[in-house]
């Protein structure tokens, strides 16, 4: 299946479940999953603005919404939404990665995603996101110097 295709039987099945039940927030949320995963961000953004309205302490959720704005050219609203995670959970990595992202490049602030990736590898070394956070870092420091 390529990244742009949506399977249609799947989206009907969770838009049935999400209409029968006006509480049922992780229908919502897999609908996000499956247009972001097509590379509908527009029809992300609105399943997972959905799903938080339901249930807004969902961090992973709001953190996809983040991620959906920013590649639906909506950096400002991508890095509220990140804050929001941030403020349900400090320590989310994959939350504080891409505030970091959105910063470099959604608002060219390399003072701001460094901030925000060096926070993360303080964090969570290990963690996945904490590797790419070190990897980002280390780009920035040989392309820039070090970014106070």
């Amino acid at each position: 299946r390529s990244p742009s295709m949506v399977d249609e039987t799947q989206v009907q099945a969770l838009r049935t479940v999400a209409e029968r039940d006006a509480k049922n927030a992780v229908a919502r949320a897999q609908l996000g999953n499956l247009f972001y995963d097509a590379g509908r961000y527009g029809d992300a953004i609105q399943w997972y603005g959905e799903s938080l309205a339901i249930n807004p302490k969902d961090v992973n959720v709001s953190t996809d919404l983040g991620v959906s704005y920013y590649y639906n050219n909506q950096p400002d609203l991508a890095i509220k939404q990140l804050e929001h995670s941030l403020a349900i959970d400090p320590k989310h990595t994959k939350a504080m990665l891409n505030l970091g992202v959105v910063r470099a490049f959604g608002k060219q602030d390399l003072k701001g995603a460094a901030e925000v990736w060096r926070r993360l590898v303080e964090t969570a070394p290990e963690s996945p996101e904490g590797q790419k956070a070190k990897q980002a870092l280390d780009s920035l420091t040989s392309a820039h110097g070090t970014v106070q």
